[in-house]
């Protein structure tokens, strides 16, 4: 053991920096969480303001916008965890078909990149290029006939348009795992399809897909602890009062009533429900990922 941590002492020095600032960042604010069961005043502090227990998550459910940020939660989050597991497995595939290396590698750079822009960027980006009065994409739409469509003012076209954006940033980014384990795959599989005569749509089919299945579970499965996360960096930067009717999530709603409206206890209870409930829809997604694909962490 002396001589093992001889050897390895540098390292977890390297590491404590990090551990430091997930103590600081991540662990100690999670004390606040008391005062979702408290009428907190900020004048009087945790230690002063008085307890309610449970009335604020007895009015969570009575809260006329309740159910409905729930649902849009929900929707939102469903969508784009669907075709953001959809898109990069085909993304993937036709990709790991080009055989020109260096088109390859010019089309993965083209499709990481928006991945690395904030959505505070793309957000005014999407705002210009969306918009109603001199947009790209309506003045393109007018040009063939159709008229402009409010896609930032309508709740139907909103959910779309978040959803739609959400997969352009992210696809080339997810598609990693997938072409890893594409790359992966012994090459003389495909030989011996080749030998028998199978094309390359039935050595996709026959090969590619079977064996890529087992990491597509292991997302999927894993994925579900996040069907509460519906991109609140996202739909902040892109909403406007227009479509809280459809557009409105559990973290917009949190910061909305919990910090600009001052409901602070309120806010807690509501982000409380929400980590309470993604705390179990991450428990069931890795059980069922040790089932369906014998995934572990240790």
């Amino acid at each position: 053991m002396a001589s093992y941590w001889k050897k390895t002492w540098p390292f977890h020095v390297l590491l404590l920096p990090a551990l430091a600032l997930i103590i600081l960042f991540q662990y100690i604010p999670m004390f606040g969480v008391v005062i979702a069961f408290q009428d907190y005043e900020p004048w009087l502090g945790i230690k002063g303001s008085p307890w309610v227990g449970l009335d604020h998550f007895k009015y969570l459910f009575t809260y006329p916008d309740s159910k409905q940020v729930i649902w849009n939660t929900l929707i939102i989050a469903g969508f784009k965890l669907t075709v953001n597991l959809i898109v990069p497995i085909i993304f993937a595939l036709l990709l790991n078909e080009v055989g020109k290396t260096v088109f390859k590698r010019a089309v993965q750079t083209l499709v990481y990149m928006p991945h690395f822009l904030s959505w505070v960027v793309l957000g005014g980006i999407l705002i210009d290029i969306l918009s109603t009065e001199g947009g790209i994409v309506n003045r393109l739409l007018n040009s063939f006939g159709i008229p402009s469509i409010f896609f930032l003012g309508d709740g139907q076209w909103f959910r779309f348009t978040v959803v739609l954006t959400d997969v352009w940033k992210e696809f080339g980014f997810s598609a990693i795992i997938f072409l890893a384990t594409l790359v992966g795959i012994n090459p003389a599989l495909y030989e011996a399809a080749e030998i028998d005569g199978a094309s390359r749509w039935q050595q996709v089919i026959s090969i590619s897909v079977p064996l890529m299945m087992p990491i597509v579970i292991v997302v999927a499965t894993l994925s579900l602890g996040r069907v509460l996360d519906a991109g609140f960096d996202q739909i902040l930067n892109l909403y406007n009062p227009l479509v809280y009717s459809h557009g409105d999530i559990i973290d917009t709603f949190v910061y909305r009533v919990g910090l600009n409206n001052g409901q602070f206890s309120f806010g807690t209870a509501v982000g409380l429900f929400k980590s309470a409930i993604g705390f179990i829809l991450i428990v069931i997604s890795y059980r069922m990922a040790y089932k369906l694909a014998n995934y572990r962490i240790f």
